[in-house]
């Protein structure tokens, strides 16, 4: 079977567009995007529309019909399911939808493939918020899956029926659980750091909801892209049938201590966040251990935490009016 013909769902977010540049660069891949709006400033800004194998088709993947129907016209042999409520606010405000999105929407993915061809390669995006609280030093892949809050639950789920559809219908499916992706690209204000460093860059005070002392793996997106298009590699070459992997970083940081070096790097001093301290669903402490992934895919972080928010940073300077609300 020849593999060229590539979905992403969510590849207008921050992993999904840094993903697609990447994939761009293999000549034999077509790669569509199913996409609710279409709205061409945001395609723009994350500079989609430069990449001339991209087809974005205005659909929602929480229609079954719109997911099988694109599917199966396309011919579509390796699915990228990144689509999702990601934010622990918005499942909070809004489980009906988070519940709807993140779990119906995988089984819309799942079903098509069960029942157009089960060759198609599933690669999803779970979380380690899927494990719930860290019992231990860090996360391993074999630990119970033990979301408590919505979105936490939502990953759980998603990822525990992901396993289910392989082992009962012989699907073909890798699951990656990633730490806090970070990097340029990131469209989402209510995300800590283009929260932050917009803020900075206009001389306001970050807000944080938390009290400022969360533990969180944070790795730069092109070391979350990278790690997916080796699973996708490593899976199109393998005979088995599940793999899951963490994608963890280096660097295990609190809110205070991220916040701080971004604010050094912009070359600011006296401005301090406002604590509000009001987000009571969140887990403590975070950490991923990622030595499988490495030993068997070879994948390994790149990308140091400073150097990466630099190039993030930057990122934003130059796009500024955009999140400003100025024509671009």
């Amino acid at each position: 079977m020849k593999y060229k013909n590539i979905l992403v769902t969510g590849g207008l977010g921050i992993l999904g567009s840094s993903l697609i540049k990447n994939l761009a660069k293999y000549k034999p891949y077509n790669i569509y995007v199913l996409d609710r709006s279409k709205n061409l400033n945001k395609i723009k800004i994350i500079e989609l529309n430069k990449i001339k194998k991209l087809k974005i088709i205005k659909g929602n993947f929480n229609d079954y019909r719109a997911v099988d129907r694109l599917v199966k016209k396309k011919r579509i042999d390796v699915i990228f399911h990144l689509g999702a409520i990601t934010q622990v606010i918005d499942a909070y405000k809004s489980p009906y939808e988070t519940f709807n999105s993140n779990i119906l929407g995988t089984i819309n993915i799942l079903e098509s493939i069960r029942n157009l061809n089960k060759e198609i390669l599933l690669i999803f995006s779970s979380s380690d918020k899927a494990y719930g609280s860290l019992i231990g030093k860090s996360y391993l892949e074999n630990h119970q899956l033990k979301g408590k809050y919505p979105y936490d639950v939502s990953k759980s789920a998603s990822d525990l029926i992901v396993q289910s559809y392989v082992k009962t219908y012989n699907l073909k499916a890798g699951i990656i659980r990633s730490g806090n992706i970070y990097g340029p690209g990131d469209l989402n204000m209510d995300r800590l750091v283009p929260h932050v460093i917009i803020s900075l860059l206009n001389n306001k005070r970050p807000i944080l909801r938390s009290n400022g002392k969360l533990i969180r793996d944070y790795i730069y997106v092109e070391d979350v892209a990278n790690a997916y298009i080796s699973l996708m590699k490593k899976m199109l070459k393998s005979k088995n049938r599940l793999r899951i992997y963490n994608v963890g970083s280096k660097e295990n940081l609190t809110v205070n201590n991220l916040v701080n070096l971004i604010t050094k790097l912009i070359g600011l001093k006296n401005i301090k966040p406002i604590i509000k301290n009001s987000s009571k669903i969140e887990i403590y402490k975070q950490k991923l251990d990622y030595k499988k992934i490495k030993k068997e895919i070879g994948w390994s972080q790149k990308f140091d935490i400073k150097n990466s928010l630099i190039s993030t940073i930057q990122w934003y300077e130059k796009n500024l009016n955009f999140f400003n609300g100025k024509i671009i």
